[in-house]
C-alpha cells in the first residue's frame, strides 16, 4: 500500500483516512488480516504509537477487530463497510456541489457535466 502523508495535518487522522480508503477499496477487502502496528508504521514512515492510534480508532468506529493472538482484521461485516463508503461518497458529493454552485453552476448543469464525465469514462 501506498502512503501519503503530507504536512499540516494531524498524521494520524491522515493514516486513518488512508486505511479507511484500503478498506473501500479492497486493498483490505472484508475479513483480511492487516499486517502487524510495526509493518504497517514502517511501510508509512511513522511512528508505531502514531499507527497504533490510528488503528485503534478505526477499531473504535467498528471496521476493525482484534483478537489477541490473531492480530487486526478488517470486520467481516459488509454493512459496516457499505456504510462507510455511504458515508464518504455522500460528502465527496457535498463537497463537489458546495464548489461547484460556489462557481455559479446551476444544479441542472453540474447533473450535465457529471452526464458528460460518465459517459467518458
Amino acid at each position: 500500500m501506498e502512503w501519503e502523508i503530507i504536512a499540516g495535518r494531524p498524521v494520524y487522522l491522515q493514516l486513518i483516512e488512508q486505511l479507511e480508503l484500503a478498506v473501500l477499496t479492497g486493498i483490505y477487502p472484508p475479513g483480511a488480516r492487516l499486517p502487524g502496528v510495526r509493518e504497517l508504521a514502517g511501510e508509512a514512515g511513522v511512528n508505531p504509537n502514531t499507527m497504533q492510534r490510528a488503528l485503534q480508532e478505526l477499531e473504535g468506529r467498528g471496521l476493525l477487530t482484534t483478537q489477541r493472538t490473531a492480530g487486526r482484521n478488517v470486520t467481516a461485516d459488509t454493512k459496516v463497510v457499505a456504510a462507510l463508503k455511504n458515508q464518504r461518497a455522500a460528502s465527496l458529493t457535498a463537497t463537489y456541489l458546495h464548489q461547484m454552485q460556489s462557481l455559479g453552476c446551476t444544479v441542472a448543469e453540474i447533473t450535465a457535466l457529471l452526464q458528460q464525465q460518465a459517459a467518458k469514462t
